[in-house]
């Protein structure tokens, strides 16, 4: 078809579509344009404007490593990532809910025992006993996976570090809950800190006078054969950013109780001259039938 104009050029590139054999991938893309090109001409689009954005998509890709990956940073502080997860994810109300993977994630986290396991080893920080529980209609799911990450006192993840590999992990580990369906370990207090703003999502986030802010808290991927996979975070309760969340990813059921304890005896039988933290928390699967 020739002589296109801005208006009739939508219902050509939906023409070439038709001979799409998956009907699904036809329906994504047929909506992707409609919404695209609905989008350039609501706000009459430049091609200046045009070549900046694909210019800043161009960075955002170079910019992703085997342990950065913008782009989910991207769609984070867009609000794509939690509506996707959200929709994905439709749960009962006793179930627990769904928030965002985030940036941070890597596979190959060591395999550590189900109790008794020091996360922050010779790692400056507040000492937090964690003890979780996973259940399922109102019993115990043992031998489940859990992976467990969070960033250091200083607002930083192991995987920011220059020349990180795995072998280099820390406050982060895999575990498997025991037959009570329970995990333990000691770690740090989580703080509260900015997502990285040294790529495209800062220069974004810089632009519309947005805060990269993201309240304290732990990240907890559980999987078990049969169950919904659930991935998740405990918010500190006291935490200022609860309602700016920069990715969006605050859930009233994901806020934990991190009790302050000046002094005593710890969940792993030490005496405590200095404050530490307890927490916590149960984590309900959702059956896939």
């Amino acid at each position: 078809m020739r002589n296109l104009d801005e208006f009739t050029i939508t219902q050509e590139a939906l023409r070439r579509l038709e001979e799409t054999p998956d009907p699904r991938l036809k329906q994504i893309m047929a909506s992707l344009i409609r919404h695209l090109h609905d989008f350039a001409r609501d706000v009459k689009l430049t091609e200046e404007e045009w070549l900046q954005g694909i210019l800043f998509l161009t960075r955002t890709g170079h910019l992703c490593t085997d342990v950065r990956q913008e782009f989910i940073l991207l769609s984070d502080t867009l609000g794509l990532s939690q509506l996707v997860v959200a929709q994905s994810h439709s749960r009962p109300e006793d179930v627990s809910e769904q928030t965002v993977f985030g940036p941070f994630h890597v596979e190959g986290a060591p395999k550590l025992p189900t109790h008794g396991c020091d996360l922050a080893a010779g790692i400056e920080g507040e000492p937090l006993f964690v003890t979780a529980q996973v259940l399922a209609n109102g019993e115990p799911v043992a031998d489940a996976e859990v992976d467990i990450w969070h960033a250091d006192a200083e607002g930083f993840y192991d995987v920011q570090e220059d020349g990180w590999a795995v072998d280099d992990a820390r406050l982060r580990a895999t575990f498997r809950t025991d037959a009570d369906g329970k995990l333990s370990f000691k770690t740090i207090l989580p703080k509260s800190y900015p997502i990285p703003t040294d790529g495209t999502v800062g220069e974004m986030l810089a632009a519309t006078k947005r805060s990269p802010m993201r309240p304290a808290h732990i990240h907890f991927k559980i999987d078990k054969e049969g169950f919904d996979p659930l991935i998740t975070h405990v918010f500190r309760e006291d935490d200022d950013y609860l309602d700016s969340d920069a990715v969006f990813g605050v859930r009233g059921s994901c806020i934990g109780a991190y009790e302050p304890h000046e002094r005593g005896t710890t969940p792993f039988g030490e005496e405590a001259e200095d404050r530490f933290y307890t927490l916590d928390s149960r984590f309900v699967l959702h059956p896939l039938s």
